[in-house]
């Protein structure tokens, strides 16, 4: 028996056989062409695009898919398929270097996925899965297609695999498919968006699968610890069988909790609200009892597409999210990308350290076509609901002076034309760097409210970079440095009696909910699918029970300590979730 960790990234437990797949990457040589060919091969390019898109069209006709995020990532591959200056530039390419179709399609689209890869932002970076995606649909069209069996199964198996694409994983069949690991991949990226959203036990990251495994022995894979078994023996199969049947009771339970508000025992509410990137994905917030929209990523209508978007591209977006939640608050933040990740802009100044450089606000601030236009669309679509602006990595308090000053002229020239928006929108600013933590109380005289991000704020004040592997095990939300800085911005929010809520991973860690309780925080924007998983742990527990276990952390002087004492809390509260 061989047990492997890994990154959990999709719940459930699965156990069946393995399947091992060749998740073959095509390395394409350099073939040069005669130039009589151009036409030719260009032709062959074409033809491959109308054929992928027929295949993503029968796929997605065949699954019918109802949840959103699928529908979304579909919907992103066929925008680039689709987009005829992503195919203007790979013709382009063979006009100019008179190459072969397939090497043309493999360096454009390796080039597009590597800048995608290089951005510090994990959700953002780990969209150059989709890019492979594509590019491996393409080549198959122009070298041959390649059938994997897994769509001729008739038994139950374990997918083992070097990585996975969004629409191959979209494709297997639940039935017979009971789960997958893989050598490589993230908890952000779409192959993990896919598998929570079909319901597919999944690990991760697990390394070097590429061992002899036995075809008839009997794999688990245990999405909820990121532990995958090769061929377990019976007291282990055992146990897991048992456990799974544990969290099967588990989540009916907390399908139960949807409509129930999130109330500690002692009668405080909390307002628990969802991280989007997409309009669509508003629907499944709901569907999972969140109180409205804390987060909505807008990077991704610059990212994918042909062109920087226009006005009316933000607008419809963000109106399309407001009139799904009706009354409930939407929280737009602005723009939140650096000058090297902007693939449709002409000016890319050359930075060695991009998380330290020309990023978010500061790239609004330099570029003020670009960050009046989507200020404008907010503004409209302010009228339509409980719209709220937000401006990320604020460091200081002129560049919240100045992020204003602009949002007023551009309301100027609204009223100058009659265009109707919410004069009285609250505007608000993310705390993510030990700079704006520590200047909270000058912040807090000009702001509305405050979205804690901790992500970044552990990044910048640990100075670790939490894409880095090599550093990783000290990127943690449990450093009594990164703990003082949260509590010093939880308490000037109060003592300026304006919004507070926190919207990093840690809203959505089992582990850390009762601190941020104690601590007082009472807003938490985090992951649709853990909204159900955070409120069963808020009406489980008592802000008296989370206000003494804050005052014992605020006495330790160790992560590891205070990781253990948050464990064992959580635990005792909630022994399910763990």
């Amino acid at each position: 028996m061989e047990i492997r960790k890994g990154t959990a990234v999709s719940p459930g437990i699965a156990i069946a056989r393995p399947m091992v797949i060749d998740s073959r990457d095509y390395r394409i040589p350099r073939r040069s062409i005669m130039t009589s060919q151009r036409t030719a091969e260009i032709k062959r390019v074409r033809r491959a695009f109308a054929r992928a898109i027929q295949e993503l069209d029968e796929l997605e006709s065949a699954k019918r898919f109802e949840e959103s995020k699928i529908r979304d990532i579909f919907a992103v591959h066929m925008r680039f398929l689709r987009d005829k200056t992503f195919l203007k530039r790979i013709t382009d390419f063979i006009n100019k270097e008179l190459v072969t179709g397939e090497y043309a399609v493999s360096m454009i689209l390796r080039e597009i996925a590597s800048h995608f890869a290089g951005i510090d932002d994990p959700y953002i970076s780990e969209r150059a899965a989709d890019i492979y995606d594509i590019e491996k649909r393409l080549l198959m069209q122009l070298l041959g297609r390649v059938e994997d069996n897994v769509e001729h199964l008739r038994d139950e198996v374990v997918i083992l695999a070097h990585d996975l694409t969004p629409t191959q994983t979209a494709g297997f069949n639940k039935s017979f498919v009971k789960g997958f690991a893989t050598e490589r991949g993230g908890r952000t990226s779409h192959t993990a968006i896919v598998a929570r959203s079909l319901g597919i036990p999944a690990v991760v990251a697990l390394g070097d699968l590429s061992s002899e495994i036995p075809p008839d022995c009997t794999v688990i894979v245990d999405g909820n610890r990121g532990v995958v078994v090769i061929d377990a023996d019976e007291e282990t199969l055992r146990q897991y069988t048992q456990y799974a049947r544990q969290i099967s009771e588990f989540a009916s339970e907390l399908n139960v909790l949807r409509d129930l508000p999130a109330q500690t025992r002692d009668g405080i509410r909390i307002e628990l609200l969802g991280n989007i990137e997409f309009p669509d994905e508003t629907e499944h917030v709901l569907q999972k009892g969140g109180d409205g929209i804390g987060l909505y990523r807008t990077e991704f209508l610059y990212l994918y597409g042909g062109a920087e978007p226009t006005e009316e591209d933000h607008y419809h977006a963000y109106a399309e999210a407001i009139h799904t939640l009706k009354d409930k608050p939407v929280v737009i933040r602005t723009m939140d990308l650096g000058a090297d990740k902007m693939p449709h802009s002409d000016w890319h100044p050359h930075e060695a350290n991009p998380a330290l450089g020309l990023r978010s606000i500061r790239y609004c601030l330099q570029d003020l076509p670009m960050f009046k236009t989507q200020l404008r669309a907010i503004l409209r679509a302010s009228v339509l609901g409980d719209v709220r602006a937000m401006f990320p990595l604020i460091t200081n308090l002129q560049e919240l002076r100045q992020a204003k000053m602009i949002l007023r002229d551009v309301m100027e020239d609204l009223d100058e034309y009659d265009v109707p928006y919410n004069a009285n929108m609250q505007v608000g600013i993310m705390i993510e760097t030990p700079s704006s933590a520590l200047t909270a109380g000058f912040l807090a005289q000009e702001s509305d409210f405050f979205s804690i991000g901790t992500n970044d704020l552990i990044q910048y004040t640990l100075a670790v970079d939490r894409a880095n592997e090599h550093v990783t095990t000290l990127f943690s939300a449990a450093e009594p440095a990164v703990l003082r800085l949260l509590r010093g911005v939880i308490q000037d929010a109060h003592k300026a009696r304006i919004g507070l809520s926190l919207c990093g991973e840690i809203a959505s860690d089992p582990e850390f909910i009762m601190l941020l309780l104690g601590m007082g925080v009472r807003t938490l924007s985090l992951a649709a699918p853990m909204i159900p998983e955070v409120k069963k742990i808020i009406r489980s527990v008592s802000i008296e029970e989370c206000g003494d276990l804050a005052r014992q952390v605020a006495t330790l002087d160790s992560s590891r300590q205070i990781k253990n004492i948050l464990r064992d809390a959580a635990m005792k509260i909630l022994p399910e979730t763990f």
